[in-house]
């Protein structure tokens, strides 16, 4: 059994109109929801062993802000997770190493909130997946179990484990 954790970027900023959508830098809250959710990931004791991330600003710093790991991830920026559609981030998933125990994706909507719907499939009708259908925020992260291996993995190959978004750690603590 392997584990797939699906992260959203933190919230970004859109103060400089003038820069490029895949330079843009998160903004405060941002990294305050990143922070917070580098302390839920430790919590769980979720430790990827490859993390794949979109090479946009927004989903790197994303990732530095869960540093450092207690086990450093193989960490690898891809041009073809910016802005990926669900189809794109199947396949790339399905590319991945047999041998991978544990893998992170960190990426934008719309593809990642269609992924994982797609993965959890119709027939998850669990308060959770409904859930994360309405949306997939900003900062959230969701985990799946993936049976049958990366290779295989298709419509409703998943089983949803677990979503968090940061504002369930803002009403929490409030």
């Amino acid at each position: 059994m392997q584990q797939l954790l699906l992260l959203r970027h933190a919230k970004s900023s859109w103060d400089d109109i003038g820069q490029s959508d895949h330079a843009r830098p998160l903004n405060a809250r941002g990294r305050h929801a990143a922070a917070q959710m580098r302390t839920v990931i430790r919590e769980l004791g979720l430790v990827p062993d490859v993390v794949l991330v979109s090479s946009a600003r927004r989903t790197r710093q994303t990732l530095d802000a869960l540093a450092p790991w207690d086990e450093t991830p193989i960490i690898e920026p891809m041009d073809g997770l910016y802005l990926a559609e669900a189809a794109r981030i199947r396949e790339v998933v399905r590319g991945v190493s047999a041998t991978v125990r544990s893998l992170m994706l960190v990426g934008h909507n719309p593809g990642l909130h269609d992924f994982a719907v797609g993965l959890a499939g119709p027939s998850d009708g669990s308060q959770m997946f409904q859930r994360m259908s309405e949306g997939f925020p900003a900062g959230a992260l969701a985990e799946f179990l993936v049976p049958h291996g990366w290779g295989e993995l298709g419509e409703g190959g998943g089983r949803l484990v677990r979503f968090v978004c940061p504002r369930d750690l803002t009403e929490a603590a409030g």
